[in-house]
């Protein structure tokens, strides 16, 4: 049983009476008549557990967006019920409003609403229902606790998106709407056709020219069904946050921005999330259902806060890709991180895989290292912001020289550098 705000009135009332009669008999009889008048309220009022709660809606959004999931609520008992409901979601599930009024006679059947806008990737999950019958006399209320078990699964927002037009224009490009004359290291054979001024001489096929009796010229183009392997570093360097965005985040985003490019291209693609243990995988997708199961993978990864494994990492990139692929490292240019773990592991990986490591900059470095205020402590922010440059750069220079082309941006350009740097490798046939 509950008391409402009714019966804390009635109790302030009975100070005035017992300021006119002041006495114990009368601070004992209106606490007795209080507690008579609640328990005959709380027995009036409709039975909670007569309810019959049913959810509905929404089960998977994109993180920001607005969705609904709604709760059936059906009064199964004979009287009729009035009082609050309350739905209760985690915190970062956005939920509103908090509170519904009931209002449902024997027998009918009322639809709530609530909505949803996620602040957080991963499943967002309700905490229980709550019931509160009022009685008649509203001074008490029958009280009740209904589990009601749903899941919104709430995916990485992929604005990155908007880039995906243009870069499909270019692989257009590469892929035959724009014959491609060179020929690359990995490019295939394509068709034949005249030869026009400014074509590359080596392009010409003889046999085909001494059977025709004119110039024919072989054209290429890149291979498909290369494949492709995401490896995202979900260790504690990416926690950090970049601006508004945190590494993860922005990794993430940019993954799916290559996804989805690479499966128009007809390369296949497949994604491993990785720490010091495997946190998600998807592995052998077909085109149409690949950036689906890319999405519901990566909504739930968080970075856990603890040190990268290099070896173990190079260890399951080679056992999930045998043929020689695009191995595509999501992680940091972190000093101890990749000296320690990364770069004595990688020659392996380097001798049978084309590898791309993608890091996001902070421009926030930039700005410190080009302030010159004049302050002391811009001084200090400048010497810093230079020193993480130089070691930045250094690592770079390492990364190459032992065949690992180096992405290095800002969250605005990262996903759109990460799918150019795809594109300039497919153009060059080093797939």
């Amino acid at each position: 049983m509950a008391l409402t705000g009714r019966a804390a009135l009635l109790a302030l009332l009975g100070v005035l009476v017992v300021f006119l009669v002041p006495s114990l008999w009368t601070v004992l009889a209106w606490a007795l008549l209080i507690a008579v008048l609640a328990v005959i309220d709380a027995l009036l009022a409709a039975p909670v557990s007569a309810l019959r709660l049913v959810r509905s809606g929404a089960t998977a959004c994109r993180l920001g967006e607005q969705v609904e999931v709604s709760l059936s609520v059906t009064n199964a008992g004979s009287r009729r019920l009035r009082g609050v409901l309350r739905d209760a979601w985690v915190p970062s599930a956005g939920a509103g409003p908090r509170t519904h009024r009931l209002d449902i006679p024997a027998g009918e059947r009322r639809r709530l609403t609530t909505v949803l806008v996620p602040t957080r990737r991963g499943d967002r999950l309700p905490d229980r229902v709550t019931v509160r019958a009022v009685g008649p006399l509203g001074i008490a209320a029958r009280q009740g606790r209904h589990e009601l078990p749903w899941r919104v699964r709430v995916q990485p927002p992929f604005t990155s998106r908007k880039f995906l037009p243009e870069r499909l224009a270019r692989l257009r490009q590469l892929d035959g709407a724009v014959a491609v004359r060179t020929r690359g290291q990995g490019t295939e054979f394509d068709s034949l056709r005249d030869y026009v001024d400014g074509d590359d001489v080596r392009s010409i096929d003889w046999r085909a020219t001494a059977r025709r009796q004119e110039v024919v010229v072989r054209t290429w183009r890149p291979e498909r069904d290369r494949t492709l392997l995401l490896v995202v570093d979900t260790s504690r360097t990416s926690a950090g946050r970049v601006g508004d965005v945190p590494r993860l985040d922005a990794a993430l985003d940019a993954a799916l921005l290559l996804c989805a490019l690479a499966s128009r291209a007809g390369d296949k693609v497949d994604l491993l999330a990785i720490d010091r243990e495997p946190r998600a995988a998807v592995e052998g997708a077909g085109r149409d259902e690949l950036l689906p199961r890319m999405v519901d993978a990566m909504a739930g990864l968080e970075p856990a806060l603890i040190e990268s494994d290099g070896r173990r990492l190079v260890a399951e990139a080679l056992r999930r890709t045998r043929r020689r692929s695009l191995v595509v490292l999501f992680t940091s240019l972190d000093t101890a991180p990749l000296e320690e773990g990364l770069l004595p592991a990688l020659g392996s990986l380097t001798s049978r895989h084309t590898v791309l490591l993608a890091a996001v900059a902070d421009p926030r470095v930039e700005q410190m290292a080009a302030d010159r205020s004049g302050t002391v402590a811009a001084a200090y922010d400048a010497a810093a912001a230079e020193r993480a440059r130089t070691e930045r750069r250094r690592l770079t220079a390492v990364l190459r020289r032992r065949g690992v082309e180096v992405v290095d941006a800002p969250p605005e350009t990262f996903a759109p550098a990460v799918s150019d740097a795809y594109l300039s490798l497919k153009a060059a046939g080093r797939l």
